[in-house]
């Protein structure tokens, strides 16, 4: 038995590029230890226990509510992002990574929530 929100993929993608955020903080300074590296940390994580927590709600517009919740931390993720660049604690690159896998994850909670009613 397991829970059904782990066949979304849209979760299963959160997961992922969570832990991928997860390890670039770990190469932010010490002295973003409890800013910038606990708060980008929070928000991707945020997107999976989001989308999560509304699957297993009631309605479809609970889910879509608790999805439109994922898409504003995926917001606040690309914003840590950018800080993070403009302080040269990760590379061009590794922001574009980062971005698009932000920017394509978006997208597809759009479209999971406009398909609901």
């Amino acid at each position: 038995m397991s829970f059904k929100f782990k066949k979304l993929r849209v979760w299963q993608i959160s997961l992922e590029y969570g832990e991928k955020i997860y390890y670039t903080s770990l190469s932010f300074p010490e002295h973003e230890k409890n800013n910038l590296s606990s708060q980008i940390r929070r928000a991707v994580d945020s997107i999976a226990l989001n989308i999560s927590e509304g699957y297993v709600g009631q309605s479809n517009a609970e889910f879509r509510r608790f999805l439109g919740y994922a898409i504003r931390s995926i917001s606040e993720v690309v914003t840590c992002l950018y800080k993070a660049k403009f302080r040269k604690h990760i590379t061009d690159e590794v922001f574009d990574s980062h971005y698009d896998t932000a920017f394509q994850l978006m997208n597809q909670i759009v479209a999971l929530r406009n398909s609901l009613k």
